[in-house]
């Protein structure tokens, strides 16, 4: 698995990490993830799994990096420490990694969320800051409102048919060291099923690369998105089978003919 750094922090997560979003796969797969070197474990308070992700990390606390969100509701200064500390108890740890805005909330002052935040690094709760969901101009001013603690990551929906962070937002984070977390890599899992005859130049494109490389269409629209510095991918996986495809979407690289090839069919 290759390791890209979390921000400007110096600690190091696998550039296919392990995402929960409707997740029912029980144990099985987050461990096999887990072995397989994507240890970084993707959760939020309004997943509902918060438990199950405890219970299947149990005994490998030190082996993850484990990261949840506390919901865009809950963003008053006490609703946020109250829902790290609920997240906490579910998850049963006694320190969450990276602690993330699940969406932004134009009703409540950034400065008092991240206050909220910045408190929670302050007495250990939360190892690291980051947002999910922000653009440039809401990024920039979370960070200007907790100028003492840096925000490490912004997660954001980023796949071959979605590229509207490539405008503004992902330039902005790569020029400014926040790492990119690109959640439903692989949109509604269109990019990992072989295409119809007669259907979707697109995706026979992604099928030809697939087959140049020996890899599956899945690996390969993966393996697109972590060609970006800064990216990672979390995907999300029900079975060990598909958690396994997924993590081969590491160790390996596209050519930059390939990249070039999936742009131009993949326009955004």
């Amino acid at each position: 698995m290759e390791m890209i750094g979390l921000g400007k922090t110096g600690v190091m997560i696998p550039e296919v990490g392990l995402g929960t979003w409707k997740y029912t796969g029980g144990e099985a797969p987050l461990r096999r993830g887990i072995e397989l070197g994507a240890f970084l474990i993707d959760t939020a308070e309004m997943y509902r799994n918060e438990d199950r992700v405890g219970q299947a990390i149990n005994g490998l606390r030190d082996q993850v990096f484990l990261a949840t969100k506390v919901l865009g509701s809950n963003l008053r200064h006490d609703q946020v420490l109250r829902a790290a500390e609920t997240s906490l108890r579910l998850l049963n740890v006694d320190q969450i990694d990276l602690y993330q805005i699940h969406w932004p909330n134009p009703s409540v002052p950034i400065k008092e969320t991240m206050g909220a935040m910045a408190e929670l690094v302050d007495n250990s709760s939360v190892k690291h800051v980051g947002v999910s969901n922000f653009s440039k101009r809401e990024l920039q001013e979370a960070q200007e409102a907790m100028p003492n603690v840096p925000i490490v990551s912004n997660q954001v929906l980023y796949h071959l048919k979605r590229r509207d962070i490539e405008r503004e937002l992902l330039p902005f984070c790569q020029e400014n060291g926040v790492t990119v977390m690109a959640y439903t890599p692989l949109a509604d899992g269109s990019l990992a099923a072989k295409p119809r005859m007669g259907r979707d130049e697109r995706l026979q494109t992604l099928e030809q690369v697939a087959t140049e490389t020996g890899k599956t269409m899945a690996q390969v629209a993966l393996n697109w998105c972590t060609s970006h510095p800064n990216v990672i991918v979390i995907p999300k996986s029900n079975s060990v089978d598909r958690t396994v495809e997924n993590c081969g979407a590491s160790g390996w690289r596209l050519s930059p003919e390939q990249i070039a090839a999936l742009d131009k069919a993949f326009l955004p």
